[in-house]
């Protein structure tokens, strides 16, 4: 049964995988989705900043999501993605292992993190929907990175 009628409760994300993973970001937080391409490798830099590309005459830095999240790296990286975003005014591309599609969720859906920790490194995580998929992880752009790790990668 579709309806013309948009719901103001449905939130739009694009999906991506990460290790096997369905995870989202709110599709607004997305500037655009690139294929791999050559990645300038930075000295010294935090171990999760892959390095930087050139879109268009820009800089852009790389966040690998897997060391972010403490995943293991995948061999291949053939049919990763870069999904450039906004994270807190910063342009900056995040390398995952496919992107999926875009989905509108209905807000009833999407229930919030379990407290698996006190940590903040998990502040990132808005929500989890429980789709008949499967669970898909909600995640804020803008809380991806913390204050040390936004200046450093803003830095570049």
């Amino acid at each position: 049964m579709q309806s013309s009628v948009i719901h103001t409760d449905t939130l739009q994300f694009v999906t991506f995988k990460l290790a096997g993973q369905k995870y989202a970001v709110d599709i607004l937080q997305v500037q655009e989705i690139n294929n791999m391409r050559e990645i300038t490798t930075i000295p010294n830099a935090p171990s999760f900043l892959l390095g930087a590309i050139n879109l268009r005459g820009k800089v852009i830095p790389v966040i690998n999501l897997r060391n972010k999240f403490s995943m293991p790296n995948t061999e291949s990286i053939d049919a990763a993605k870069i999904v450039i975003t906004d994270i807190r005014g910063l342009v900056a591309g995040i390398m995952v292992d496919s992107v999926s599609d875009v989905l509108r969720i209905p807000q009833s859906v999407v229930e919030p993190p379990p407290q698996i920790s006190l940590n903040a490194a998990s502040d990132y995580i808005t929500g989890i929907a429980n789709l008949e998929t499967g669970l898909i992880i909600i995640l804020d752009s803008d809380k991806l990175l913390g204050l040390e790790e936004y200046n450093a990668v803003n830095a570049i």
